[in-house]
């Protein structure tokens, strides 16, 4: 058995050591922020942070992070409070909304670990694939994320979903096929 701690709770994982963390969050745990895209670490849609650093969920197993602490898109803020997630709103930087999550979490990391955000650096840091080409928007919003962690720059937050986060995170009844469709 696994154990580490997610987004503040303890979690013990059933699974094969060799799962990779992606499959143990977003079947396990049922927190499907972070999104299978590739599955070999390159597009940058399954980041989530361990230990504070941003790493690619898909290429880490399970085995490797035990005793951690693991934060998703969905525990890093309840309310969108979080700098870059409001950078992100006041920017109007999403457009599909798919790589967005593994955006923020690797830009969360960055600005948590880095006072000099040059273009070189954020484009190291960020090496996430967006197909909707958001990426001239993307460097100016995380400097503003880092002037509203910083104090330097405020922002209203982007109001709360309609859903809470414990019941945004719950297994869904699988629905009837249409009269006819075999099941």
């Amino acid at each position: 058995m696994t154990s580490f701690t997610v987004n503040g709770q303890p979690v013990h994982y059933r699974l094969h050591p060799d799962t990779p963390l992606l499959f143990a969050l977003r079947e396990a745990s049922n927190l499907t922020g972070a999104k299978l895209g590739c599955g070999t670490g390159h597009c940058g849609a399954c980041t989530v942070h361990v230990d504070g650093r941003a790493v690619r969920s898909c290429r880490v197993p399970i085995r490797e992070i035990e005793g951690t602490y693991v934060t998703t898109i969905e525990g890093l803020s309840n309310d969108r409070s979080h700098p870059v997630q409001q950078a992100f709103a006041a920017d109007n930087v999403p457009q599909c909304g798919f790589c967005i999550p593994g955006m923020i979490m690797a830009a969360a990391a960055l600005i948590d670990h880095e006072d000099s955000l040059s273009d070189d650096r954020i484009d190291a840091a960020i090496p996430n694939i967006c197909r909707c080409g958001i990426y001239p928007r993307l460097r100016d919003s995380i400097r503003r994320a880092a002037r509203i962690r910083s104090g330097e720059e405020r922002v209203a937050a982007s109001p709360p979903p309609r859903i809470a986060p414990v019941d945004a995170a719950r297994a869904v009844p699988a629905l009837r096929p249409p009269r006819g469709v075999p099941r």
